[in-house]
């Protein structure tokens, strides 16, 4: 029953994939998902297959896209840092630490917890908040964080 699909997945997945080996992939991939799957209605294998059919193909460009941010930023790896350079980052960093204190409350809170590295989501559910809210309060916060730099550039440019 699954295999009767094949060709009609190909025609599908070749339309939208750059060569036929990946195409390949994607419906054999689509039709051994659809094999596991223990409880799929026989009258729903055909959207069922097309759905995970394009879900992969969306798979594949967003694998592509990583790997080649992946390479950017390998490529991007310029030569050492100079010693200034070091001194200059934690300079401001401790520079910015004390511009985050100058936040209003819940702005504060979230952007002290994202800098310890605590995600929106566990900060949320710990102040017994919206995950809304409180990527509210980041974008809020980091908002006002690159005012106060850009005021601040401006002001040495001077």
């Amino acid at each position: 029953m699954i295999a009767s699909h094949r060709e009609r997945l190909m025609r599908l997945v070749r339309r939208r994939l750059p060569n036929a080996q990946d195409a390949e992939d994607c419906v054999q991939e689509a039709m051994l998902r659809a094999a596991a799957h223990g409880n799929l209605d026989q009258d729903r294998i055909g959207p069922f297959l097309t759905s995970v059919a394009l879900r992969l193909c969306v798979d594949h460009y967003r694998e592509l896209e990583r790997r080649r941010r992946l390479l950017r930023r390998a490529a991007d790896v310029g030569g050492p840092e100079l010693p200034d350079e070091g001194v200059c980052d934690q300079d401001f960093g401790r520079w910015l630490l004390g511009q985050v204190h100058l936040l209003r409350g819940r702005e504060r809170q979230v952007v002290l917890a994202r800098a310890h590295g605590i995600s929106t989501l566990e900060f949320a559910r710990m102040h017994q908040i919206s995950v809304k809210a409180a990527e509210g309060a980041f974008t809020r916060g980091r908002a006002r964080l690159r005012l106060v730099c850009a005021k601040a550039l401006d002001g040495a440019a001077a």
